[in-house]
């Protein structure tokens, strides 16, 4: 019997790790066992999580010292069930602030159970230190990105090996049928805008969306507006919202996300994975992001990149445009924004470019989860314990 632990502590980690568990449990029917701690999609594969993920669910500076006390037992909390479970491997996915902080726990309770990292840390954008340092306590990283693997060689980190986003199975949802084709191409172009999808960027970016909404409308650009959000935020998007020039339609969910991907001619967004998805739909776009002035006085000492949009650092080129802290502004937004919505050398150098991305991210014909799962197996394979 192998016995694995894993740990999710959000949504986004939850589902892969949902598909890694589905992998294994393929490879080795009932000759496996999942402890750890996961979402719903986790679960749905046999999981009991030690404690609901909605816990950590805590949101900026201030909740993580509030908060301290709680984290540090779950922490102390996770780290006793490994080390009880005594498992062939364990499996840390995303959310570095806690998963991290258990594994090196975990490495020095018990030097002999191998650890392997799902989703690396952005040690190529801010704390580059952190590759080197993980070689104490991780064996190897899974990477979604391409560029991941080089950094991790040039930064004297753990092996680290490309296994492939996600998105590049979910296409078919992303990517416009002929008659979506249509209304992409037609009169009024929808215009997607995406605030973000945590409360404090609502609050740092409705109001500022609104009113570049307003002068390109005012400017005689015509538009169709669809703005995506997440049930829990729904309310709180309505009500920012009531003062725009131009009223959006909202919708939730991730099927009525998709959809309107698949009908936009533009987006309007705020900075991260949503513009790795942007760019595999199809969709020009300008970004932004806005953040409190002692988070961005922090954040502009850390990050180490030139870019802080994701699609930008995959394509390795600059063709997606940023607008961060005291240049997010209506004023610049706004022009920008207009050649989105027109035949412009801006909007089509987006659209070439982004024809390259799936060769970027190519897997081959080999699934994200089935290469996570292959490293894992292997991995257990050279593991002592699984002598």
């Amino acid at each position: 019997m192998r016995r694995i632990f894993l740990i999710a502590t959000e949504e986004s980690g939850d589902k892969l790790g949902a598909g890694l568990m589905k992998v294994l449990r393929q490879r080795l029917g009932d000759a496996v066992q999942f402890e750890g701690v996961g979402g719903r999609a986790m679960a749905r594969e046999g999981l009991t999580s030690l404690f609901p993920i909605e816990e950590l669910s805590i949101m900026g500076f201030t909740g993580v010292v509030k908060q301290l006390p709680k984290i540090l037992r779950l922490i102390r909390q996770t780290v006793d069930a490994v080390i009880e479970a005594e498992p062939d491997i364990l499996v840390i996915i995303d959310s570095p602030d806690f998963t991290h902080r258990v594994a090196r726990r975990v490495r020095k309770r018990e030097s002999t159970i191998p650890i392997i990292d799902y989703v690396s840390p952005s040690v190529w954008a801010w704390r580059p230190g952190r590759a080197r340092a993980m070689r104490g306590y991780v064996d190897h990283v899974l990477a979604l990105l391409p560029f991941e693997p080089e950094a991790y060689r040039r930064l004297h980190g753990p092996p680290c090996s490309y296994v492939g986003h996600s998105l590049i199975e979910q296409l078919a949802t992303l990517r416009p049928n002929a008659l979506e084709q249509q209304r992409r191409d037609a009169e009024p172009p929808v215009l997607l805008v995406l605030p973000g999808s945590r409360g404090s960027e609502i609050r740092q970016h409705l109001g500022i969306f609104g009113e570049a909404l307003g002068r390109v409308r005012t400017a005689g650009t015509a538009f169709e507006l669809v703005l995506p959000t997440t049930p829990h935020l729904v309310d709180a998007v309505r009500q920012g919202v009531e003062r725009w020039p131009v009223a959006p339609r909202i919708v939730t969910g991730e099927a009525e996300k998709r959809a309107a991907f698949r009908i936009a001619r533009a987006a309007l967004a705020k900075s991260g994975t949503v513009t790795l998805e942007l760019a595999l739909a199809g969709v020009p776009m300008v970004t932004a992001y806005r953040v409190g002035s002692a988070e961005a006085w922090i954040l502009r000492r850390a990050i180490k990149v030139k870019s802080v949009i994701l699609a930008n650092l995959v394509l390795g080129q600059e063709v997606i445009p940023e607008f961060l802290q005291e240049n997010c502004t209506a004023e610049k937004l706004a022009p920008a924004l207009a050649d989105m919505l027109t035949d412009s050398a801006p909007r089509r150098q987006q659209v070439e470019a982004f024809a390259g991305l799936d060769a970027i991210m190519s897997t081959g014909n080999v699934s994200p989860s089935v290469r996570a799962a292959d490293i894992v197996l292997e991995t257990m394979r050279r593991s002592r314990r699984a002598v």
